[in-house]
């Protein structure tokens, strides 16, 4: 009876907020809805994954603002992975130097506050950059200017569609490698795996491409005042990747520490035991057990990743919130269908995170009890 009561409250509640909202937006004039979706947005954007014009709709500015969050999202993951498992490891060497290295950086970039970190990597850093004309020379193929970052970008001479091909094979490739692995090592006739999957990883895309049409590079060159060619990546962009990888990773790799000291340590002395060197003993013992520990405050540090692009406003990167939350909401006025929107399309991308974490997790644990 008394959650029967609380969900008629709760219900007569939200009730009340929907029907003053409209009531209030009716008097101020402002039409509810989404009729502004197909109107002209009449502003640029300076990065765009996609086609994008001023003459471009509301809906197209709002899916460049989306695909710029999960770029920037799911390249800071994969970075602050790498560079927390990297430094988490470190923080546990023998080496002393190089532990008090990684304990200094630990303690370093995870008390300084995010939004101070972004600053410092767009104005301090990358801002103060000398002009295109006396841009950093990377060996000629890559420079450094207050205007961002150009690298070399590949031409495919078949298309995209080769790309992916090439990538769909390269992926059933390692899973059918995988199992036939599986087979041997349950068999005693072990195979080095990790050298083979990193050759077809990086060979049969290739391969697709090269015989689908070639593979070319777009070298990035100086033409008046600015490149052009190759790929340029803007200072925002950058600023905003660099800070929430070194951050985030701070965290990652108190969390691996973590993890990797929740095993026994027995369990390191049997797999010395049976003759395996540190790399190994970490490698094929440690790591894995240390996952079912690891995973959930990862997906934690994924989760807020993710949600703290959204200090990208503060230097203008144009992600979801910059261009939609910001920008549209200004022209239209419409504000409780675009925060609405805006939160929602957060959510969604949080419960998908945490949704294939959980499902990673379970398997981990279920291949740690086998």
């Amino acid at each position: 009876m008394f959650q029967v009561v609380l969900l008629g409250a709760v219900a007569l509640g939200i009730g009340w907020i929907v029907n003053n909202t409209l009531s209030n937006l009716a008097r101020q004039g402002i039409a509810s809805g989404l009729g502004f979706w197909g109107e002209d947005a009449g502003f640029g954007i300076i990065m765009s994954l996609i086609e994008y014009s001023e003459a471009a709709s509301y809906g197209r500015a709002f899916l460049v603002g989306l695909l710029n969050t999960l770029l920037v999202s799911a390249l800071g993951i994969l970075l602050a992975t790498l560079l927390g498992l990297v430094i988490g490891i470190a923080r546990l060497s023998p080496n002393w130097l190089l532990r008090r290295l990684a304990a200094a950086y630990i303690e370093t970039f995870r008390n300084i506050p995010l939004l101070l970190a972004i600053f410092f990597w767009y104005f301090a850093v990358l801002r103060s950059l000398p002009h295109p004309r006396h841009s950093i020379d990377l060996f000629g193929l890559a420079y450094l200017s207050n205007r961002g970052v150009y690298l070399p970008q590949p031409v495919l001479g078949g298309g995209p569609g080769w790309l992916i091909a090439g990538l769909i094979l390269g992926v059933l490739a390692v899973l059918a490698l995988h199992r036939w692995t599986r087979r041997r090592r349950n068999a005693g006739r072990p195979l080095p795996v990790y050298p083979l999957w990193l050759g077809i990883a990086f060979i049969l895309p290739p391969a697709v491409l090269l015989a689908a049409g070639g593979l070319s590079w777009s070298l990035p060159a100086l033409r008046g005042f600015n490149f052009q060619g190759g790929m340029g990546l803007i200072p925002e962009f950058v600023a905003l990747l660099l800070a929430l990888s070194i951050y985030t990773a701070a965290f990652v790799a108190e969390i691996v520490r973590a993890g990797i000291e929740s095993v026994a340590r027995g369990q390191q002395e049997a797999a010395s035991a049976l003759g395996l060197n540190r790399r190994q003993s970490l490698r094929l013992v440690v790591l894995p057990q240390a996952m079912r520990v690891i995973v959930p405050p990862l997906t934690n540090q994924y989760l807020n990743l993710t949600k703290n692009s959204s200090l990208a406003a503060a230097i203008a990167y144009p992600d979801l919130v910059s261009v939609f939350a910001g920008t549209v909401l200004n022209q239209t006025g419409q504000a409780v269908e675009v925060i609405s929107i805006t939160m929602a399309v957060y959510l969604t991308i949080s419960l998908l995170i945490a949704l294939a974490m959980n499902l990673y997790n379970r398997r981990t644990e279920w291949g740690v009890r086998r």
